[in-house]
């Protein structure tokens, strides 16, 4: 008996393990590509005991995870990041009269290509591999794409990756280098989807499900897993940038699966950052705030007709995932915020100069969003704040260079 299954979110109906999801398509027989593993003969009371598992990656959780031999693990030592503390953040916050305690989780520090990304591409090869997908199509902006390409290659498993027209230099190189198909789109990123997804049909290859993606849920909620293992409990607050949103989702999926035998944890406030050139989640949150939330308000969202972001991991401007996101942000007493762009590169070279460390664009702006929560007063003294930022900079040109250029 498998120890997890997949259940479809519409309908409710037991679909099977990966096997089966991949046979059908992934999609439940009513049509419904939403699903979500449960563990019904899991105990995750013990838990505790994984956490003292000297493996690492992500795989010390293996008897949480939604795959069935070990053998078929394919890791490049993801997921087992020291989670920092960073006292000038915490001096600065007490210059304002809040006394908390700040982590970082830098997931730069990840063994494959150093981004949010690998843990999810881990677990998506290891169970590609263990039930045979010969073939992976997704389109991407860059992190996505080249964690794939280059864990499926592990795996022994064909990857095309669509890219916008204007991916960066970086990033394209990057992908070209795992020997894995890419495909560079005439379009911006919503035609490389278009492209990606006829592929998929015409083709007959897997196709990533984008952020409601059961592995990669499963695979980033093993955060809150981390969290208890390195913080002995949840943060108060947890603080990320977002485009689609799957950060908060898989860390409210982790809180709901361990809180019938943890019953003492609390959810932290979720803070989602987006920055002012592409903010239609923080845009649609004003609205329903400032309308006191009415009934229906998360189906409301902004959709923006284009975007002025150079972030381009970070770009989305048809949020299609606020629906889900938006009401864990609620339930959680949390908010969105919004940071200007034209800052990232100041945030940046502050934060090389006190840490010696420069994270990419995408992690920038989930530092700034540190600062704008701070002054919007939604951090508090006693609180401990976790930041999960994205990736480093060795993918950006464009930001290291701006950095570099403040004196």
């Amino acid at each position: 008996m498998s120890k997890y299954q997949l259940v479809c979110k519409q309908c409710g109906r037991v679909i099977g393990d990966f096997g089966h999801w991949f046979s059908q398509d992934q999609k439940c027989t009513c049509g419904s590509t939403h699903a979500e593993v449960e563990y019904p003969d899991v105990d995750f009371a013990t838990l505790d005991k994984a956490t003292r598992d000297a493996s690492q990656d992500f795989y010390r959780y293996f008897d949480f995870l939604p795959v069935a031999r070990r053998e078929n693990i394919v890791s490049l030592g993801e997921g087992a990041i020291d989670m920092e503390r960073w006292a000038h953040l915490e001096q600065f916050a007490r210059r304002q009269g809040v006394d908390c305690e700040v982590y970082i989780y830098r997931n730069d520090k990840n063994g494959g290509t150093g981004t949010f990304k690998d843990i999810s591409a881990s677990l998506a090869a290891t169970a590609m591999k263990e039930h045979h997908v010969p073939s992976y199509c997704l389109a991407s902006t860059g992190n996505a794409g080249t964690a794939y390409a280059t864990y499926l290659a592990q795996a022994g498993v064909e990857c095309s990756v669509f890219v916008p027209a204007d991916v960066e230099a970086d990033t394209l190189q990057a992908l070209e280098a795992t020997g894995q198909r890419v495909v560079v789109s005439s379009g911006d990123y919503g035609a490389a989807k278009a492209e990606a997804a006829a592929f998929h049909e015409q083709a007959h290859v897997m196709i990533s499900a984008g952020n409601i993606d059961p592995l990669r849920v499963e695979s980033k909620r093993t955060m809150v897993f981390e969290c208890l293992r390195q913080l002995g409990g949840l943060p108060d607050v947890y603080v990320q940038a977002v485009a689609g949103g799957t950060g908060p989702i898989a860390f409210d999926k982790g809180f709901r699966d361990l809180q019938p035998t943890h019953p003492s944890l609390r959810m932290p406030r979720m803070l989602l950052v987006q920055q002012d050139t592409c903010d239609p989640m923080v845009q649609s949150w004003e609205r329903a705030e400032a309308a006191g939330f009415p009934e229906g308000w998360e189906r409301d969202f902004v959709k923006l007709p284009s975007t002025r972001t150079r972030v381009s991991i970070l770009t989305a401007t048809t949020p299609g995932m606020y629906p889900l996101v938006a009401p864990i942000v609620r339930r959680s007493g949390g908010s969105f915020v919004r940071v200007r762009e034209a800052d990232l590169a100041a945030y940046g070279h502050e934060m090389r100069q006190q840490t010696g460390v420069l994270l990419g664009p995408a992690s920038a702006v989930c530092y700034a969003g540190f600062y704008a929560a701070l002054e919007r007063g939604l951090i508090h003294s006693g609180d401990r704040v976790l930041l999960n930022t994205g990736e480093g900079a060795a993918r950006a040109a464009w930001f290291r260079n701006e950095v570099d250029n403040i004196r």
